[in-house]
């Protein structure tokens, strides 16, 4: 049974929308209902956007558009049917998606509402992983998820993964030695945390400054770095889509929570590595040298570990406008 649509279930929404991740926890997203055709509005907060991190928009529609997923999710749990609308009026560009409240909702497997008790445990995890593998099947299953999105989640062999992640390791550089990057980053990370942990954990290493392996040939006996130092076989996943357009940046961000949603379900861990996406000439290089054609939008390192804590969310009240 369809739950009626009053204030309470409509804050649960937001509050669902809300706990999407989004590049520095920006939050840049608004939210306005429409009685009259119950349809929520999912505008972007272009004040919160990245000027020098992300000039084009794309970070921002990417966050936006893991937000509309989450609100899918919500939607279909509390007995609607989530019709998704991306770019619905091309004369206000600071409307990204709408999403109407229609019902009953159909059921089948795989329906988003399945992940909605995910979706409140899914946090960004910079804690060290464990050495212990996901399963194949389990990062299939995740790979499937962004594919029901229209997105591609591919899992880069040992030299390719080795690859992506020098290139991360030089854009987090270039991070922290160009000043408006390094001073618009520090203005939306609360100083010295995130997610409870060190600043010094923003790049590609986790909290206790660990790397993933970026030269395998450190795993060979005589090569051999301290335990604390290296991750011995991390999973880097890249997420693209066919084109660039703002469209494929929203169904990239539906496709990269679905996948996380899906990883969360099996207590698999995810963080989330942005830093060479920021630089136009090493996203370009994060393609896959075999398939050209293909835009690369995130790249995700999972693996197993602690819960990490919940990063502060602003509450309903504030991203939803009224009238």
């Amino acid at each position: 049974m369809t739950t009626a649509l009053d204030a309470a279930t409509l804050e649960k929404l937001i509050s669902a929308a809300v706990a999407a991740p989004s590049i520095h926890n920006t939050q840049p997203w608004r939210y306005r209902l429409d009685p009259r055709t119950s349809t929520i509005e999912v505008r972007a907060a272009t004040e919160r956007s990245l000027p020098h991190a992300d000039p084009v928009g794309r970070a921002l529609h990417v966050s936006v558009g893991a937000a509309v997923f989450n609100l899918r999710v919500a939607v279909a749990h509390f007995g609607w049917e989530p019709v998704v609308r991306l770019l619905p009026r091309s004369a206000e560009p600071d409307f990204l998606a709408s999403v109407r409240l229609a019902g009953p909702r159909r059921g089948g497997d795989g329906h988003p509402q399945d992940l909605y008790d995910a979706l409140w445990r899914r946090h960004s995890n910079r804690f060290p992983f464990s050495g212990r593998r996901v399963p194949p099947e389990v990062l299939a299953e995740i790979a499937e998820a962004a594919q029901a999105e229209g997105a591609r989640l591919a899992l880069p062999g040992p030299a390719e993964t080795s690859r992506i992640l020098e290139l991360t390791a030089e854009a987090e550089h270039g991070g922290v030695s160009d000043p408006g990057r390094r001073a618009e980053s520090r203005s939306w990370i609360r100083d010295g945390a995130r997610d409870g942990l060190p600043s010094s954990a923003l790049g590609p290493q986790d909290a206790t400054g660990r790397l993933p392996v970026r030269d395998f040939s450190a795993l060979r006996p005589e090569n051999q770095q301290p335990s604390s130092v290296f991750e011995q076989h991390p999973v880097v996943a890249v997420l693209s889509t066919p084109h660039d357009t703002r469209a494929d940046w929203l169904r990239a961000g539906q496709a990269l929570e679905h996948a996380l949603l899906v990883a969360t379900a099996h207590d698999v861990r995810a963080s989330l590595l942005h830093q060479a996406l920021e630089w136009p000439e090493l996203r370009w290089a994060l393609r896959d040298p075999r398939d050209r054609v293909r835009h690369v939008q995130m790249l995700m390192r999972l693996g197993y570990g602690p819960e990490s804590p919940a990063t502060a969310r602003r509450p309903a009240r504030d991203v939803l406008d009224t009238g």
